[in-house]
């Protein structure tokens, strides 16, 4: 029995010897597992995939849904209700409660599923020996001994012990943070040989860049090093969002608050010898006004809409409060390969014949022209540039291939970008492979730095020998050089190292061509020796991963909402910059500065934030600077989202406020530390989700604007009832039934409110700005006293005409009712008119206020809704006089609204603020506490004493009213 299979510590892959492998694991190493057997250790070892976070199950997710302060106090208000008998009061708290706890638990349950649905889209498969059969299986049926077969383009399905290697290089960046392929080979190491030095292992969710390999697994699932690490970060705690801080904050400031006002209410009944229960009935009537119960449900159904939104636009959101906390983002880092670029290598430049051709297109995409001095040129006129472009296509083995979703690359993407660039001029594989075929060939070795092949040309019965590689390495083994005309001259190295130099200079990567002739007699074969001197320089192609086109405008989209944008790559410090500038990083007049890894290790802790903050492009960076950068930055005060695919980017995903994963290249582990998925892998759905959290932030301040009126109006008059000593002139169900209705039909069409155009040309919010900031907050006051005044008003008005307190209580809910409907126009944004916004842009604020009407109508008409909330039908007058005070409502917010904007526009401090900029480009950083300072100056000056006197007069009315 093998070590595996036993509790024996299990051996040192590394260090064992190629041929006891097998041994070791129990397996045929010619014909592999028979499929009964592979069963059977797949019952044993389980499969291999990661383990899951341990999440909550769906009795503790619904349990959850009642963890609120705001809930505790229904809650305990529902069950003293029912203690005092008053079951019809008591079932109505519990059944809003119950229908918050409902819609909660539906919405996590739908983000859960669409996480599950995604890893379940991103599985991968793995070639495997079965019964001396190479087929193909999902990876996650691989168990330990199973015979794996890997080539250029796949992801590694498990740790393997490499048994055979042609050339073989695997990408490990996502677990150890080395951006360079590692080769691999065959034989044993030392045992204490450190984990990134095992170079005759491959880890599980690394990537083959080039060659091809066949392992033998020996550790799966989270017994991976993966595996490993994803426990260790799966165990890490999490930040809380600013959301889920300052609705906790509000909602403890707001129990407290109601808590006192409740028994201050129950003191001053008391007092004036009212009996308890009464008493007790009135101050539970208050709590439950107080209370803002749709708030919950609300916030919760507003992020789940924007979770939808912005998988439509391909960004998987994982936590709900993640949604907001984007719009509140201050910096982007971002990954520079497949993120920042398109993760395809492009020629972009060829140096042939002493004339450098400028390559224009894209990408994988076998389109665009050559051009020579801005000018367009046809390749096949320049026979330099098509014996460099097919030296290119033949010395390669990789393949351009199309299939339904466009172009792309099998194979080395740096040989893939010299196959699109032959392919733009006419030339492809096959025909010149029938024309020119191969016979032998040279394999790139990392000691020589070139790769070579022999071709038979059939037209001129000649044999040629082409070589790519590094400048330095082809260079000196050329004696002479082509012309224009492809005629042999006087090699110059002096200008080819110019050229070279330039090229670099703006990011390109550049290889080097070469041409050796052998005549038809010689043998078909090449070796060093044929290739070490003697040879002909045919120029240079350099290439690059161009950027996205869309990343450019999402760039400058960050850059105009004072999202700075800084890039961590492991790249080269030039290509960074180059990159940087080519997406526009900074402003055409800011300096550009850069720092690799090696100058982050010299800066001093006390001055690292400092610097890293001015600091744009961080090249070279090692997986714990990261976590590094991350950590001063947020020290600054700023809300870091963080972008990332690896192993080694999951603490800085973690540490980040908004940690943002790549679903195609991004490893399990990543994923799981994330908060935001990534399905294009591109930072265009960075910006984009940016502006979505944005627009969900605006709709919930704007919920909130306009729910905490009625529960300031309603607490209002019955405290003023109590205090007077004077019936109540709303019920606790009356009150309930109120605030889920409105919450439910008249505010949650808020939570579709489109974005509003200026969203993206204004600086993110400061961390520290509550939700309501003053200037809300008094017009949240201001409606909630002219609701209050208004109903208190219209139920007095009824009792003076000796109507029933039935309808007198009727009347003054539909007060609210009513007067909500009409402010929730004015609250479809806070600072334009719903004429700016379009009438009719948003369909569900009608249908709402419709569907509201037609439930005031049942409310206020049928006979067992009377029963059950002890109302009674109103007549025409009661609903002119309460059509009479939403108007009144809606043209005091908007009178409010319009001087707000026209003062702010002619103050000039207002206006050199509300311009966000100052000569450099960049947004200020501290605009909501500038923008507040000042307009509350216009404040004081115009609206505030307006508004004070709309309410002050409102007010006035309702106590005339109530001495009358």
């Amino acid at each position: 029995m093998n070590n595996t299979m036993n509790n024996s510590p299990p051996p040192i892959w590394h260090h064992l010897p190629t041929e006891t492998l097998p041994e070791h694991l129990g397996v045929d190493a010619a014909s592999g597992f028979s499929e009964h057997e592979a069963a059977n250790r797949r019952e044993k070892f389980g499969l291999n995939r990661l383990t899951p976070k341990k999440g909550k199950s769906a009795i503790m997710l619904f349990l959850s849904q009642f963890h609120h302060s705001l809930i505790y106090i229904l809650l305990v208000s529902g069950f003293v209700t029912g203690f005092l008998k008053s079951w019809l009061d008591a079932g109505v708290i519990f059944g809003v409660v119950l229908v918050n706890a409902v819609i909660g638990f539906i919405q996590e349950m739908n983000a859960l599923k669409a996480i599950a649905a995604l890893a379940h889209a991103l599985s991968v498969s793995a070639a495997v020996l079965r019964d001396g059969v190479r087929i193909v299986i999902a990876a996650e049926d691989l168990v330990p001994g199973d015979i794996v077969f890997l080539q250029s383009g796949d992801k590694v399905p498990a740790d393997l012990r490499l048994l055979r290697s042609r050339e073989l290089q695997i990408d490990e960046s996502a677990l150890t943070g080395e951006s360079v392929p590692v080769e691999k080979q065959t034989e044993p190491l030392p045992s204490d040989t450190l984990l990134a030095d095992r170079s005759n292992l491959a880890y599980s969710s690394t990537l083959v860049t080039y060659g091809a390999g066949v392992g033998i697994v020996i550790e799966t699932g989270d017994r991976t090093e993966i595996g490993r690490i994803n426990r260790l970060i799966s165990e890490a705690t999490e930040l809380e969002t600013p959301l889920t801080q300052k609705i906790a904050k509000f909602s403890e400031f707001l129990m407290w608050f109601i808590i006192g006002l409740a028994a201050l209410t129950f003191v001053a009944g008391w007092l004036r010898g009212e009996a308890p229960i009464d008493t007790f009935i009135a101050s539970v009537a208050l709590a439950v006004a107080a209370i803002p119960e749709g708030l919950p449900v609300a916030v919760t159904i507003t992020l789940a809409i924007g979770v939808r939104r912005m998988a439509r636009r391909h960004a998987i959101i994982r936590k709900l409060p993640a949604v907001e906390t984007l719009g509140g983002t201050s910096i982007i880092c971002s990954d520079k390969t497949g993120t920042l670029t398109q993760n395809q290598m492009t020629v972009q430049a060829i140096y042939a014949g002493g004339a450098c051709f400028e390559v224009r297109g894209a990408g994988y995409s076998p389109e665009g022209d050559f051009c020579l001095d801005q000018q367009a040129v046809k390749p096949a006129n320049h026979e330099t540039l098509i014996e460099i472009l097919k030296a290119g296509l033949l010395c390669n083995d990789a393949r351009l291939v199309e299939d339904a979703e466009g172009w792309h690359i099998e194979g080395n993407p740096t040989e893939g970008a010299l196959l699109v660039a032959a392919h733009k001029a006419g030339l492809h594989h096959g025909p010149l492979q029938q024309t020119h075929p191969r016979l032998d060939a040279i394999p790139f070795e990392s000691a020589y730095q070139f790769m070579a092949t022999l071709h038979h040309n059939q037209a001129s019965d000649t044999r040629h020998i082409y070589l790519k590689g590094s400048v330095e390495s082809i260079l000196k083994r050329c004696a002479t050089a082509f012309d224009a005309d492809l005629n042999p001259v006087a090699l110059e190295p002096e200008s080819i190292q110019q050229q070279v130099s330039e090229l670099a200079a703006r990011g390109l990567r550049v290889l080097a061509f070469a041409r050796g002739e052998r005549a038809a007699e010689d043998t078909s074969q090449v070796n060093h020796e044929h290739v070490a001197e003697g040879l002909t320089f045919l120029g240079l192609q350099a290439m690059i991963d161009p950027p996205r086109p869309e990343v450019i405008d999402a760039v400058a989209h960050c850059r105009r909402a004072g999202i700075r944008v800084k890039m961590i790559t492991g790249d080269h410090i030039g290509t960074a910059i180059a990159i940087a500038k080519q997406i526009g990083l900074t402003g055409e007049n800011e300096p550009l500065l850069a720092l690799d890894g090696r100058a982050l290790a010299e800066i001093p802790d006390q001055d690292f934030a400092e610097i890293t903050d001015h600091t744009t492009v961080f090249a070279r960076v090692a997986p714990e600077q990261k976590l590094r950068l991350v950590t001063a930055l947020q020290s600054r005060g700023h809300i870091v989202a963080m972008t990332g695919d690896g192993v080694n980017d999951a603490p800085a995903l973690r540490q980040a406020n908004i940690g943002v994963a790549m679903g195609i290249t991004g490893t399990e582990v990543s994923k799981e530390a994330a908060a935001m998925v990534l399905t294009d892998d591109n930072f265009a759905t960075i910006a984009a989700a940016v502006e979505e959290g944005r627009g969900v932030y605006d709709n919930l301040v704007k919920f909130i604007t306009w729910t905490l009126p009625t529960n300031i109006g309603q607490g209002l008059v019955i405290l003023i009832a109590v205090f007077a000593g004077i019936v109540l002139p709303i019920l606790p169900g009356q009150v309930l039934w109120l605030n889920m209705t409105t919450a439910v039909l008249l505010g949650l069409p808020l939570a579709f409110e489109t974005k509003e155009p200026d969203i993206m040309r204004l600086p993110p919010r400061q961390p520290e700005q509550p939700i309501l900031t003053g200037l809300l907050m008094f017009r949240t006051l201001l409606v909630g006293l002219m609701l209050a005044a208004c109903a208190f008003a219209l139920f007095e008005w009824e009792l003076m005409h000796d109507e029933p307190v039935e309808k007198a209580r009727t009347a003054a809910v539909n007060v609210f009712a009513v007067g909500q409907a009409f402010y929730l126009l004015n609250c479809r944004s806070l600072t334009h008119s719903m004429f700016k916004l379009g009438l009719f842009s948003n369909l569900w604020v009608w249908g709402g206020i419709a569907a509201m009407m037609l439930a005031q109508v049942a409310f206020i008409y049928l006979p067992t809704m009377n029963w059950l909330f002890h109302t009674q039908a109103l007549g025409y007058e009661e609903w002119l006089l309460t059509l009479a005070g939403g108007v009144a409502v809606y043209l005091v917010i908007g009178v409010e609204k319009f001087l707000r904007a026209r003062l702010a526009s002619a103050d000039p401090q207002v206006k050199q603020v509300s311009g966000y900029r100052h000569e450099g480009g960049d947004l200020l950083a501290y605009r909501d506490s500038l923008i507040a300072s000042q307009q509350a100056l216009v404040y004081s000056r115009w609206a505030l004493g307006f508004a004070v006197f709309a309410a002050l007069l409102s007010v006035a009315t309702a106590i005339l009213v109530f001495l009358n």
